[in-house]
């Protein structure tokens, strides 16, 4: 690591201008919040490997910024030559620049790694000390990263209608009535699961999300597809053939969008951009130009999502700097996605039964534990001196396999969370097989985990205790799960979004002084990326921007997380669907939420005198309807497990 920093220290003050400072952010040119292992810049420069943060690297310091969700593991990840910064009570990286560099300080970015917002926010903190933003030709940590993992040739598949729901012609029409709405000439599109999305086209490049390293520009009467054409069949370029989108080498995007700016047809344009102005992981090709249209001049793109790198090619004035309608028509799941995502999560809480069922054994063989069942005092060594050794990874894999024999499974949706004890305290912690715990029937146990089928993608958690749960254990699992059904069976007026809901969850908690650092829901694709836009339930102000609407798909996952102890969580992925309710004020009309997952709640981890008669009569009822959707998917011992772990509970 001290040589990592040195090198790049010795790049910044030989680069021109020299480089007071370097940004090293962890997106990649598309701004996404999971990247390829050769894209892990900021994880190679900090060892910090958690998905969101941004590392800053001056003469003398280098310093890690990180939300809630990571202060534990940054903390235990992070080497004494870094500093954490925790973002919500640390200053932000902008307003520490600009307090703590020199005037005239040049701060160095790759501006294919940076979206226009994140850019201009911090031009404009930099302006009160005249410092500067400088846009580097090359990415300096590419530079100094010797054994970077090699890019990948991955090859694009078609989702097919009956997974989709929709065609691609019929998602281009209605984004163009969305560009002849603002009277825009085009859109450029970045983000990987929006252009999957949007040609109905899947992929690997990325690990646990299905999406492909690719930029689409959509016009009045064009589409382009911007992707590696080595990764394309004879198949899949027929296919996109058929549906009118012209495949273009991905680095033909900068020089593409400098003509879609200027309305040149110069069809060797293209080809005659330097690395400094093109995406750097593949070779400049060339092509057909995009046409002049004699239409609207104004170029749409989302300065959440856009790079700097793009943006630069245009004049300001001809941006429409607006939140793209991709992601919304997205998020609002059509009714063959609805039923995909349903029938994914069936065969999803199948594997999760099955595994409950495994591990529980396991830790009776193993620990002589009284089990999933029964709460008394367990035996703190094992039964068996020659028993096997289960591991957080080893029990990860078995769940992984349970997944991997159903029907349509592609791959997990993320790297499954299983933690023990403390660990569990840590919020996204990621077990290695070198170093983590083994199962303690003595300690909580949480994994949260998902799989990618063709039908849907799938997200749970559930956290269970194989011994005897302390009094304070079982209180905090019962306020966490109080909390869940609140916001479960929430009815609320169209209009409302999820800064509204999310103090549902968390009332329970903060009865008892408690709290969590995440937010409490995230839409999820269908057969797309777990964490799925624009919506979310959280108390961070931007879930304020976009309200629920029916047919989206959103997580209810509240938590508690001790440091040092345990770590609490649940969740199940809902549908929002439209209420039946008795009255309907201001005719707004009203919505309610679906459960779509389907595992047991642990009865042995609820203190059944917190509950309310409602919310027993929740659980009950929940738990009988997984008995019933889950049935033909268990065997005969399976099937009386389950029978056990939901048997009605009461005071």
């Amino acid at each position: 690591m001290a040589d990592t920093l040195a090198a790049l220290r010795s790049l910044m003050a030989s680069h021109s201008p020299p480089l007071h400072a370097l940004i090293v952010p962890s997106e990649d040119y598309h701004q996404s919040e999971y990247v390829s292992e050769r894209d892990k810049r900021r994880q190679f420069v900090s060892g910090f490997t958690g998905s969101a943060g941004l590392a800053l690297v001056t003469m003398k310091e280098a310093l890690l910024w990180t939300d809630g969700r990571y202060f534990l593991q940054a903390a235990q990840e992070l080497s004494d030559q870094w500093k954490l910064m925790r973002i919500g009570e640390d200053p932000s990286v902008d307003v520490w620049m600009a307090d703590n560099l020199q005037k005239d300080a040049a701060v160095g970015i790759d501006p294919w790694c940076v979206s226009v917002d994140t850019a201009q926010q911090w031009e404009h903190a930099f302006a009160k000390k005249q410092q500067k933003l400088v846009q580097t030709c090359t990415n300096l940590v590419d530079e100094v990263w010797k054994n970077r993992p090699p890019f990948q040739i991955n090859p694009v598949n078609i989702h097919p209608l009956e997974f989709s729901g929709r065609t691609v012609a019929d998602k281009l029409k209605n984004l163009r009535e969305k560009l002849k709405e603002v009277e825009a000439h085009a859109i450029i599109i970045t983000t990987l699961d929006e252009v999957a999305w949007l040609y109905n086209v899947r992929g690997t490049d990325v690990s646990y999300c299905p999406v492909v390293h690719a930029f689409a520009i959509i016009t009045a009467s064009s589409a382009f597809f911007y992707v590696d054409e080595r990764k394309l069949s004879s198949e899949v370029k027929s296919y996109l053939e058929e549906n009118g989108i012209d495949v273009r080498d991905y680095g033909a995007v900068s020089s593409d969008v400098a003509l879609l700016a200027s309305k040149q047809l110069t069809p060797s344009s293209s080809a005659n951009e330097t690395l400094c102005d093109g995406p750097r992981d593949m070779e400049i090709g060339s092509g057909t130009s995009i046409a002049e249209e004699k239409t609207h001049n104004l170029i749409w793109i989302d300065p959440g999502s856009c790079c700097f790198a793009l943006y630069s090619k245009l004049n300001p004035d001809q941006v429409l700097p607006k939140r793209s309608p991709v992601p919304l028509a997205k998020a609002i799941k059509n009714p063959v996605e609805l039923d995909g995502l349903k029938k994914a999560h069936v065969r999803d809480g199948a594997a999760v039964v099955q595994y409950l069922v495994w591990l529980d054994k396991q830790m009776q063989e193993i620990y002589g534990a009284s089990g999933y069942f029964m709460e008394a005092e367990s035996a703190n060594k094992k039964k068996h001196s020659g028993t096997m050794k289960l591991t957080e990874v080893s029990a990860s894999d078995k769940l992984e396999g349970f997944r991997a024999s159903k029907e349509h499974f592609r791959g997990l949706s993320f790297p499954t969370i299983s933690s023990v004890g403390p660990n569990a305290a840590v919020i996204h912690y990621v077990p290695d097989a070198k170093t983590c715990s083994e199962l303690d029937a003595d300690s909580i146990y949480l994994f949260d985990s998902g799989a990618q089928y063709l039908d849907g993608t799938t997200d749970i958690t559930r956290t269970v205790h194989f011994g005897k749960p302390s009094a304070h254990e079982k209180a905090c699992y019962t306020a966490v799960l109080k909390g869940h059904i609140a916001l479960g069976n929430a009815r609320f007026p169209n209009g409302t979004n999820g800064h509204a809901l999310d103090i549902l969850a968390r009332i329970p908690l903060w009865k008892d002084g408690l709290d969590y650092r995440h937010g409490t829901g995230h839409g999820i694709g269908s057969y797309l990326n777990v964490h799925e836009g624009p919506h979310l339930i959280s108390f961070r102000p931007h879930a304020r921007n976009v309200p629920l609407q029916a047919s989206m798909t959103v997580t209810d996952e509240p938590g508690y997380y001790e440091d040092g102890s345990f770590g609490i969580r649940l969740e199940n992925v809902l549908i929002v669907k439209e209420a039946a309710t008795k009255f309907n004020f201001g005719d707004k009309g009203y919505l309610s939420f679906e459960h779509i997952t389907w595992a047991p709640y642990q009865r042995k981890l609820i203190d059944l005198s917190l509950l309310t008669p409602e919310e027993i009569d929740w659980v009950n009822a929940y738990h009988s309807k997984c008995k019933a959707v889950l049935a033909s998917y268990l065997d005969e011992s399976e099937t009386a497990w389950l029978k056990k772990a939901t048997e009605p509970i009461s005071v």
